[in-house]
């Protein structure tokens, strides 16, 4: 077994969000084929003036590094809002978890999706995935030294 290290991107700015990742990082913490992650979360830089030119640079510059130093990235989709395209009502995703997801592919780094909420995923997130899990139980059962290949199969835009 090679135990991997895992990036968890999601978002985490309301008290539903708090609790997915939460249910994320305790599924992480159980499974036998990772090593270790790293979750932004529970990495704030609190030491640093909330929404400072100083704090921004040290977030992003932290971040990225922890996503090159990831094995995998496993990304909470956690679609907010609606807008209406060719008559499909749909979510955006959270922008910093879309931006992690990009970099780790740009990377070559295998992107596994958690999406709780089900519902139309963006083919950009579709097609670039390795896995599409629905839930954090998934998460902890799934062998990320073998990287199973799990298709999303329902709608996408």
């Amino acid at each position: 077994m090679n135990k991997i290290k895992v990036y968890l991107a999601s978002p985490f700015f309301n008290d539903e969000q708090v609790e997915r990742v939460q249910r994320v990082e305790k599924a992480l913490d159980s499974n036998p084929t990772v090593s270790a992650y790293f979750s932004p979360r529970l990495n704030q830089l609190t030491h640093l003036p909330f929404g400072s030119k100083v704090w921004a640079d040290a977030v992003y510059k932290n971040d990225v590094e922890h996503v090159d130093w990831a094995d995998v990235v496993l990304a909470v989709l956690d679609y907010e809002g609606e807008t209406e395209l060719h008559g499909v009502r749909h979510g955006h995703v959270d922008s910093g978890t879309a931006f992690e997801i990009g970099y780790a592919i740009a990377k070559g780094k295998p992107v596994i999706i958690v999406h709780e909420k089900g519902g139309i995923v963006n083919l950009m997130i579709s097609q670039s995935l390795q896995a599409y899990l629905t839930d954090a139980d998934a998460v902890a059962e799934y062998d990320f030294d073998n990287l199973q290949n799990i298709e999303f199969t329902g709608e996408v835009l």
